[in-house]
């Protein structure tokens, strides 16, 4: 219990409830109602609705402040009980109550001069008073000293901003404040006075409004601040990011902040539908990931402490990386590669304190959602793109750590763990391949752990270690465990080595089957590191070829009892609304069929983007579905991140022009472009002709252009 009182005036706003809740007394104003005197006692003596009634019917009314004997009875009471007091008054700009509050503590420190009266003088009304005393109430609460909280009233109290509007003038008029003649006039053009309290808690008039609707929008301002470290940051974060009230300054500078991340990339086109779907996209992949660190350099780290960091090396946080390693990421690269290694130098920190890299992390939280330990995919593509601002040798070490099976020394809730840290990892490593009666998922685990073991012998064969070069190279073939020749599918094998049966390429029970958010369709195509590989495992080109144009015709229809609703944005059985198919419409390219990765690439523009509030085939997942829409709309998108290699594709606009950091440019223009010309008839690439549709990431840097002739058939 607390050794002293909270206090202020009925007129803070609070209810009964509240205050007794909040444990804030308070001591009763007065008024009169047509010459008959009542306590400001919150409705007990006569109820609201009876004032306000008698109020619209004209009654007179006439408030009174609190009298300092009053104050000194109010007073005295908590002081025989031997408590201190902070009494918190209605603003001095507007009633004398702080000059009888002063005369009564005068008067009483003679007589208990071992006690403490504190006196604020609030220089604020209403809800806002109220605010105040919530704030004083929490800090008492967390144990802070009468003077702290005395202080924190001082320093803090002109930090509340106090507006008040009326809809009726008939009080001004009866009060003297207006005339009769203005308050007809005012009341027939429906002026509404806005008035709010200076500095000196003064009720100031600031504006007449027209309408309640307009006055309403001129004074609801809202400031919040946000931390995951403690109120105070939060506080610290919203002074430091939005001093004042300007609501237009602030806007304006938002706006502007948008605009230079939007400008990164300009394009031309005249159809203004796909103009916004662009510059949607490109917003979309703004919001995520989000600074989780704090103006003073705090953050909420995965070892679930408080850290003190610093301001200019951030900590991020909510990394979908499952998601975003296929395009997001690698747009990263393109347009702003200094954030994206922000990005890994925040990934690595979270490994040194939680153990290990997230998969999909979430506010300093391990969430073990999703699969694959897919920080290696982009340690290895920034690295091979020659981004490197962070600790190589760590950020290795930290991907060898991951992909190990070792659940020692990872800080998360003991539920998470077997997520975060699979025992599909273990199989992996002792047999070879996943078995399907060990472990959930695993073909999708088994074909994504090979991905990024690729990623992992990319690394350390940069780094000179051959040995774990040849061991991660040898676990990225291991794809081919799960090929089934008879039905060419991935399919699940069971720790004796048999197919699991009966199988159904179409089947699906959402995270349950041995796939991921998708069938054995979707899944069959990811391979991303070795096409080559996957195109002899198919039986050569032509049959390649013939099973790739079987997914784009098959039946759309969804087998199984709990289908996964996340298989979305069917063409065939093409999942475009989820993520592992992505890639899938550029294989065309990889077999000398480019005319065909140019239609599905256009159907998909054209079909599964929208300019609507829903105008996405499946979950944006953090900015993935709307990269993907942006590369391709450039005409190009990368296959395999880790292989600094573009698959080139459709354009939709006629010119596109990507502003790199160091002054220099990459323009892709699209000669004879239209919603008919969608084949790709000839390709240069700064005056020389390509003969094949790829070009690499240093033709990005290096700046330049991109010339693509379209026409009406395709160029076989």
């Amino acid at each position: 219990m607390s050794s002293y009182v909270i206090s202020c005036c009925s007129t803070a706003d609070l209810t009964e409830e509240h205050f007794s809740k909040r444990e804030i007394s308070y001591i009763c104003f007065h008024y009169k109602l047509n010459d008959t005197e009542y306590a400001d006692d919150l409705g007990k003596s006569m109820p609201f609705d009876q004032f306000y009634a008698a109020m619209a019917a004209g009654a007179s009314t006439k408030t009174s402040q609190v009298n300092a004997d009053e104050f000194e009875a109010y007073f005295e009471t908590f002081l025989q009980d031997g408590k201190d007091i902070l009494h918190v008054c209605l603003s001095s700009g507007i009633s004398g109550v702080l000059n009888s509050a002063m005369i009564a503590k005068a008067d009483l420190e003679e007589r208990y001069p071992e006690r403490k009266i504190l006196i604020v003088d609030s220089l604020g009304a209403s809800s806002g008073y109220g605010l105040l005393m919530d704030r004083l109430a929490d800090l008492r609460d967390e144990g802070k000293p009468l003077e702290e909280v005395y202080d924190f009233a001082m320093k803090n109290r002109l930090k509340v901003h106090h507006w008040f509007f009326s809809t009726d003038l008939t009080f001004y008029v009866r009060g003297g404040r207006i005339s009769k003649a203005s308050g007809a006039i005012g009341g027939l053009l429906g002026i509404c006075p806005l008035l709010n309290m200076d500095n000196e808690g003064r009720l100031i008039p600031r504006f007449k409004i027209r309408t309640k609707k307009k006055v309403i929008k001129k004074i609801v301002l809202v400031k919040v601040g946000v931390s995951a470290v403690d109120m105070d940051g939060a506080r610290k974060n919203v002074e430091a990011e939005i001093s004042g009230w300007d609501f237009d300054g602030v806007r304006r500078a938002a706006r502007q902040q948008w605009n230079t991340y939007l400008s990164k990339i300009d394009i031309d086109t005249k159809d203004n539908d796909q103009r916004t779907m662009f510059y949607t996209a490109l917003y979309h992949t703004g919001m995520q990931p989000n600074l989780f660190t704090d103006a003073d350099g705090r953050y909420f780290g995965m070892d679930l402490k408080p850290h003190q960091g610093r301001v200019d090396e951030p900590i991020y946080t909510i990394f979908s990386l499952w998601d975003t390693f296929r395009a997001y990421h690698p747009l990263m690269t393109i347009i702003d590669p200094e954030l994206n290694e922000a990005f890994i130098r925040s990934l690595i920190q979270k490994s040194r304190e939680g153990g290990v890299l997230p998969m999909w992390e979430l506010a300093g939280n391990y969430t073990g959602t999703m699969i694959g330990y897919h920080a290696a995919s982009l340690i290895a593509d920034s690295y091979v793109k020659g981004y490197r601002n962070f600790d190589v040798q760590e950020a290795y070490k930290a991907c060898l750590r991951t992909a190990e099976y070792d659940t020692t020394g990872i800080i998360t809730h003991p539920l998470v763990v077997p997520h975060l840290m699979p025992q599909a990892k273990y199989w992996k490593n002792k047999i070879g391949y996943v078995p399907c009666d060990k472990d959930n998922e695993s073909v999708a685990k088994a074909l994504e752990y090979a991905y990024d073991d690729w990623c992992i012998s990319v690394l350390a064969g940069a780094l000179d270690d051959e040995a774990n070069r040849d061991k991660y190279a040898a676990f990225a073939e291991g794809y081919k465990v799960y090929f089934d020749p008879s039905t060419r599918f991935m399919r699940g094998l069971d720790s004796e080595g048999n197919w699991r049966t009966p199988f159904n390429p179409r089947a699906s029970n959402h995270r349950n089957d041995d796939y991921c958010e998708g069938t054995a369709w979707q899944w069959t195509w990811f391979v991303p590191h070795d096409v080559d590989g996957l195109v002899e495992l198919m039986g050569g080109r032509d049959a390649f070829i013939g099973k790739l144009d079987s997914l784009f015709t098959a039946d759309s229809k969804l087998e199984g009892e709990s289908t996964s609703v996340d298989i979305s944005g069917l063409i065939g059985q093409y999942a475009h609304g989820n993520e592992p198919s992505h890639h899938i419409a550029h294989l065309y390219n990889y077999v000398g069929q480019p005319w065909r990765t140019q239609e599905i690439v256009d159907e998909v523009l054209h079909t599964l983007y929208f300019n609507n509030p829903d105008g996405l085939s499946g979950n944006e997942d953090c900015g993935q579905m709307s990269a993907w829409y942006i590369l391709n709309a450039m005409g190009f998108y990368q296959v395999c991140p880790g292989k600094p290699v573009y698959s080139i594709g459709r354009p939709l606009f006629n010119e596109a022009t990507v502003h790199l950091k160091d002054g220099k440019s990459f323009k892709v223009i699209a000669h004879n472009n239209s919603r008919d010309n969608k084949y790709v008839r000839s390709i240069v690439l700064n005056g020389n002709k390509l003969e094949t549709p790829f070009f690499t990431h240093q033709d990005i840097v290096d700046g330049g252009t991109l010339e693509l002739t379209m026409g009406s058939e395709p160029l076989k």
